[in-house]
């Protein structure tokens, strides 16, 4: 090995120990690295995924194909993908059991905003201690494959209800990636530990699972309360098991989640009123409430107009 090669295999082996120590303290629950490249396995999955419009009407999807599964070709000169993980698990859920549901990823403040900042901190730290490093950061808000990434990082498995799991901590986590110019040391990938295990597809109460490892978006109780502009479809009335806003069904049931503990990030704690309203209060929400309970809130993105529809639907 040339005395290039080897210094050039130290620095990435320092640097990647680095950059995970330091996600580590800016409260990422993990982090993995894998090489920048075309991703083989997934392009056919999800050209068949979208010829069988499994997206419904979230056209972007279908954007950007070749920068979905290369981000060399989303950032120039890229060579290593940086997986981020961050638990929003909350500590406590809604109150009323008869109350219209609500994600618990949308609990608390906008996570894009949030992951951002802590994205930029640890961009700025790379700078810091290695030299300019030319990057970008991405919260799911691109055409980036962050649960192909993370996998392919060894941050856990996509599992039969398509999230990504990890054995310590369930799935109830936000990914993120920086894709940087530089070489750094790699992850290897996991193995799969959902088994036999079919409770995500039993419990779909849509049946948008439609196949292990195959997620109908169109079906989807988050794309009908979140994505959809037009009116609920009345076929399906009495399907929503009671969710307004997202859905946590497959998570929920999800053997692995008995593992997840709650996160430690005080924006992701909800409005204190968030928890104790009741169905009547729902029923009876008015713009002031939304806008007071919702502020800073990833739920603003249905509107409130969005999110009466939701409840209507639920009646």
């Amino acid at each position: 090995m040339s005395q290039s090669h080897q210094n050039k295999t130290i620095n990435a082996s320092k640097w990647s120990v680095m950059i995970k120590e330091e996600a580590k303290r800016l409260g990422f629950l993990s982090c993995g690295i894998s090489k920048a490249g075309f991703l083989e396995e997934e392009a056919p999955r999800l050209e068949k995924w979208l010829n069988e419009n499994r997206h419904g009407q979230m056209s972007y999807m279908a954007n950007h194909f070749d920068k979905r599964l290369d981000p060399t070709k989303l950032v120039e000169g890229s060579k290593s993908v940086v997986s981020l993980l961050l638990n929003y698990f909350p500590a406590e859920t809604q109150k009323d059991p008869n109350a219209p549901k609500i994600s618990k990823y949308a609990y608390g403040q906008d996570y894009h905003h949030i992951i951002k900042t802590k994205l930029k901190e640890l961009h700025h730290f790379i700078d810091a201690e290695i030299g300019k490093v030319s990057g970008r950061a991405f919260v799911d808000s691109a055409p980036v494959l962050d649960k192909a990434w993370a996998a392919k990082s060894g941050l856990g498995w996509i599992g039969k209800n398509s999230n990504l799991i990890q054995k310590q901590a369930g799935s109830f986590f936000f990914i993120a990636e920086l894709i940087l110019d530089i070489e750094l040391e790699t992850d290897h990938a996991t193995t799969d530990h959902c088994g036999s295990c079919t409770a995500c597809l039993d419990a779909c109460p849509t049946e948008a699972i439609v196949a292990p490892y195959v997620v109908d978006g169109s079906k989807c109780i988050s794309y009908f309360t979140i994505e959809l502009k037009d009116n609920l479809p009345a076929s399906m009335k009495g399907q929503f098991d009671n969710w307004m806003f997202g859905c946590d069904v497959c998570q929920d049931v999800c053997p692995w989640n008995r593992f997840s503990k709650p996160h430690n990030e005080p924006l992701f704690n909800p409005h204190p009123d968030l928890l104790e309203m009741t169905y009547q209060d729902w029923e009876e929400i008015t713009e002031d409430v939304f806008r007071k309970v919702f502020k800073k809130s990833a739920v603003k993105r249905t509107k409130f107009s969005g999110l009466k529809r939701n409840i209507d639907f639920l009646k």
